[in-house]
């Protein structure tokens, strides 16, 4: 064989291999990687009128919809880029936090694929309008076809209604 098709042998092989490590997450940081062994927070936060609520990891304020009526994940598509679920990642683990409560913890199937983590049998959202812990401009909205609303620890629905601005 000449020599310019042994590199081109070993850079193929090079990069078959590489192909295969980014897919698997093997010997990396990769998402792949990382989901095996991750963990989804959900805590508690003291939120103003609304009393202690839930909030994710990062302490952003996490949200119920009507519409899903505690049985299944309704908002998809444009409203999941308004209201974006609580992904549960394959391999992944709720935890409780705070006054959360782990028995109230589970996931629903996402019709636009994976798992969506529930509390108390509601599926859970976040608001973009929300940009930093402890904000709920999202509270008593009626957007996307049905009303928003934080739960309590308890996984009971607050219904309190907040001037925003």
């Amino acid at each position: 064989m000449s020599k310019p098709w042994k590199r081109r042998r070993r850079l193929f092989a090079v990069v078959g291999l590489l192909f295969v490590l980014s897919v698997t997450g093997a010997g990396g940081t990769g998402a792949a990687a990382q989901s095996t062994h991750s963990s989804i927070v959900i805590s508690t936060r003291k939120v103003g009128k609304l009393g202690t609520i839930l909030v994710d990891s990062k302490g952003l304020t996490l949200y119920m919809f009507v519409p899903d009526k505690r049985k299944r994940v309704t908002c998809v598509s444009t409203c999941a880029a308004i209201w974006p679920p609580v992904k549960l990642p394959a391999h992944a683990t709720i935890v409780a936090k705070g006054e959360a409560k782990q028995k109230l913890l589970g996931s629903d199937r996402d019709p636009a694929g994976g798992r969506v983590v529930t509390y108390h049998g509601w599926p859970l959202y976040t608001y973009i309008g929300d940009r930093k812990p402890g904000q709920a401009t999202g509270q008593a909205l009626n957007l996307n076809g049905g009303l928003w609303y934080v739960l309590a620890p308890s996984g009971a629905v607050v219904h309190t209604r907040i001037v925003v601005g």
